[in-house]
């Protein structure tokens, strides 16, 4: 198939990063913009911009009538979802395929599969891939709570369609499990519009390991080696690195392999990830697949020297993948933080206001996938992210200090940030020696938060003021700070 001009059904920074390497590979492209959002780098970087409305911003970027008709009105060979709204939407990629407009993905079929977390286990389950002990509510609703109960303390309760955290909960007293059974279920309705459940075994002191993977549609499938995604608040991740420090190379080939094979038995079709939680007996168990790319990616290209996105784009253009399994390389260390609009001090509270000043890191082994520009402006209209940090060195030691260097020279001007806080995660003693587990970032609250020096209301008052000479002066502040070693927000 041919594909020569393809619509980002996104925003941020990951429609500007989809939007460059479709430029490079001589694609017109184009994005969508909500007609009250700010413009920010992808409506720079695109050929063309199309207005999308609604009765919030996200609601338009959700409406899938609008986002088809847009791709047909302006003759779009394909959309790229990006991640987040309708990435693993079944219902958008049928909706695509009846219009002859091709998904930069799977097929609906498989995103149905594997986006329903109970469906997926039992897929893999029966396909002899490790899963932990469960029990699961539609098997059998009458006994559902003693079945839970069987399965033994702790549990962990997941609605079926869950993500991102929302109506999971940790049960470790009998007590409180038919509440908690109550209390997720009316978060699964709220958040998902269903309210099935399952449980399993909570595992103590867990590592989120994840796998990238890659294929073809047509059973070959290739893995792009692991991330660590261990450093979680309430189940969101901050900060992940490539390679994991938890494993030895034969625990990397095995999960690794794994994750493949889980890709190979549901014929899988562009990027994916297959994310397991490990034990610390070295043990791991199936936990979902995400069936897109990842925020976390830029790792894995990092250490692999890959662009996903253009192997995306080439599987999606029926040109196949490019590399076979031994042709993919592991190079060095990768980090990458996520930079939020959020007060680390006042319980992550979202932060809003003008950039008035942004700068941000460069150097070797320095990228920054970015969302905003000099002079925009922060709402609460979207998720708070506004930036990836991500740095590349030799080992982990050297990526870590360098993930340092760049975070403390992270200059945003306006809007508090999280990068006192990124910076706290990094120089912790447990972080540096990889004894972390997804429960680090609640063990070591009080200390990671801890206030630290503030200079932003005086440099936004400094900004303010129409003196030609203060104004002046806020212009060298990025140099001052970096002179300084940096400040925490």
């Amino acid at each position: 198939m041919t594909i020569s001009k393809i619509l980002v059904a996104n925003r941020g920074e990951i429609a500007a990063r989809v939007l460059r390497t479709a430029k490079a590979r001589g694609l017109a492209t184009a994005v969508l913009r909500h007609a009250s959002e700010q413009e920010g780098p992808a409506h720079l970087i695109a050929d063309e911009v199309v207005t999308i409305d609604g009765p919030t911003p996200v609601a338009a970027y959700l409406d899938i009538p609008q986002v088809v008709e847009a791709a047909k009105r302006i003759g779009a060979d394909a959309v790229h979802p990006g991640y987040g709204f309708l990435s693993e939407n079944a219902a958008f990629v049928a909706a695509l395929e009846e219009a002859g407009v091709t998904f930069v993905g799977p097929t609906s079929e498989v995103i149905d599969l594997m986006g329903d977390k109970i469906r997926a286990r039992a897929f893999v389950e029966e396909r002899g891939f490790p899963v932990a002990p469960s029990a699961i509510e539609d098997d059998d609703p009458a006994t559902f709570v003693e079945r839970a109960r069987a399965v033994g303390y702790p549990l962990l309760i997941k609605p079926s369609a869950g993500g991102g955290g929302k109506g999971m909960r940790v049960v470790r007293d009998d007590s409180a499990l038919e509440a908690e059974i109550d209390t997720a279920r009316r978060e699964g309705e709220r958040y998902f519009g269903d309210g099935r459940l399952f449980v399993e075994c909570y595992i103590e002191r867990p590592r989120h390991i994840e796998v990238q993977v890659m294929g073809d549609g047509q059973g070959n499938v290739v893995h792009f080696w692991e991330r660590e995604c261990s450093i979680q608040r309430r189940f969101q991740k901050i900060i992940e690195e490539t390679p994991s420090p938890a494993l030895s190379e034969a625990q990397r080939l095995d999960i690794c392999e794994t994750a493949a094979g889980i890709a190979r038995a549901v014929n899988y079709r562009g990027a994916g990830t297959v994310e397991f939680i490990y034990a610390q007996d070295g043990s791991f168990y199936f936990l979902e697949m995400n069936t897109r790319l990842q925020v976390e990616h830029p790792v894995t290209e990092m250490v692999t020297g890959f662009d996903l996105v253009a192997e995306q784009l080439r599987i999606a253009a029926g040109e196949g993948l490019s590399a076979a399994q031994a042709d993919i390389p592991q190079n060095g260390h990768s980090i990458e933080l996520r930079i939020c609009a959020e007060d680390a001090t006042a319980d992550f509270r979202p932060a809003i206001g003008d950039i008035l000043l942004l700068d941000e890191p460069r150097g070797e082994g320095v990228r920054v996938d970015s969302g905003i520009l000099d002079g925009g402006k922060v709402t609460t209209d979207f998720d708070p992210m506004l930036s990836k940090l991500i740095v590349h060195a030799e080992d982990r030691a050297q990526a870590i200090a360098r993930a340092r260097e760049a975070v403390q020279n992270y200059v945003i001007l306006g809007v508090t940030t999280n990068t006192g806080y990124l910076d706290a995660i990094l120089a912790h003693p447990d972080f540096a020696s990889g004894d972390v587990s997804t429960g680090f970032l609640a063990e070591q609250a009080d200390t990671l938060t801890a206030p630290g020096e503030d200079l932003s209301d005086l440099l936004m008052a400094a900004a303010a003021l129409s003196d030609e000479r203060l104004v002046s002066d806020v212009m060298q502040i990025p140099e001052m700070h970096r002179k300084m070693g940096g400040w925490r927000n």
